[in-house]
């Protein structure tokens, strides 16, 4: 994140801003954005999430209505006029808000935006970059039905359905209310223009991007969502790989081993082999182990450590990585190989 930072604002004191940055930002912090057609349940996954992470949710709803925000009246006259707002109005707006010290602080839960390539391009280039971004989907038929069922509870905020969330609680049940929303021909319109447009969000987000069936209970989408936004993005940055496989005799060691050394052109190493081939080509290291293979007498950790450091050492493994089978066999053996400093990635 400081990296994507420094890029993004090219400061001209780097080391001051990067100071600034470990004081004020929490790189632990969720970034999430929940994307999906009308009536998927972005509301509601979007308002679990920030339960369980003490994120703050951010929507239109919340921008328009629940913020004073230097812009949110110029936005506010643009709906009263139906019209659209413009992009760059809701890049400015949500930018706005994610620099208040509650959203770096806890986190932010980004409901429904980006909606389209250009947005997500403004929230780029203003340094907004989610860790997680989220896509609910759900056949439009299923979406055009649930629309008509809809029931909001002005009170908590949170959104229920009249066939598929309806809450236990009577008193809830009597204050709810149907929000202003779509007719079918409405959010048949919205639906298409979902469509149209977001093919191109896909293509900016595909590597951070988990798309997750709307279609079924409400709490297995949450399961599932939760799921993947706890999960860490590995790095893009190129590593030697250092493969370690375990297992008993029988698992397919050997052949797993082989097949990602072929697959990844990354050296395959056998323990056993190691020690044969030292001897048959009668290495000094070779030469002392040779009694205890012809007695049948396991070779000593520290000669079998000394054959593997110097096979581990050799330029191939250094620059390819390697994949090592046969060795560990036990924890003595395990701590060796981190003594020598060979730790599998």
């Amino acid at each position: 994140n400081m990296l994507e930072e420094l890029l993004i604002h090219k400061p001209d004191d780097p080391i001051q801003f990067m100071i600034d940055h470990l004081k004020q930002n929490n790189d632990d912090a969720p970034r999430i954005c929940v994307l999906g057609p009308p009536a998927s349940g972005k509301t509601t996954v979007a308002m679990w999430l920030c339960k369980h992470f003490d994120a703050i949710r951010i929507s239109q709803e919340t921008l328009l209505f629940k913020e004073i925000l230097a812009l949110t009246e110029e936005a506010k006259a643009c709906k009263e006029r139906k019209q659209k707002i413009p992009n760059a109005l809701w890049a400015n707006l949500i930018q706005e808000r994610l620099s208040n010290v509650d959203c770096i602080k806890q986190g932010w839960i980004l409901e429904g935006f980006p909606e389209n390539q250009e947005q997500a391009w403004m929230l780029q280039s203003s340094g907004i970059i989610p860790r997680h971004v989220v896509v609910l989907y759900a056949p439009d038929t299923v979406l055009i039905e649930r629309n008509s069922g809809k029931r909001f509870d002005p009170i908590t905020e949170e959104v229920y359905h009249t066939t598929f969330d309806w809450p236990s609680d009577p008193l809830v049940q009597q204050r709810l209310v149907k929000p202003e929303d779509l007719s079918e021909q409405e959010i048949s319109k919205k639906l298409l223009e979902y469509h149209r447009n977001f093919p191109e969000v896909f293509q900016i987000y595909q590597k951070v991007l988990k798309s997750i069936n709307a279609d079924q209970p409400s709490m297995d989408v949450f399961s599932q969502v939760l799921t993947y936004v706890q999960t860490r993005q590995r790095s893009s940055a190129p590593f030697t790989p250092r493969i370690l496989f375990c297992g008993p005799p029988g698992s397919g060691k050997s052949l797993q081993a082989a097949l990602i050394a072929q697959k990844y052109d990354v050296v395959k190493i056998c323990c056993g082999q190691l020690l044969k081939e030292a001897v048959a080509e009668k290495t000094k290291l070779g030469e002392l182990i040779k009694p205890y293979i012809d007695n049948g007498y396991p070779v000593p950790d520290n000669l079998v450590m000394k054959i593997l450091a110097e096979r581990l050492n050799a330029l191939d493994c250094m620059t390819n990585g390697w994949v090592l089978y046969g060795f560990p066999r036990d924890i003595e053996q395990g701590e060796q190989l981190q003594k020598s400093h060979f730790i599998p990635n």
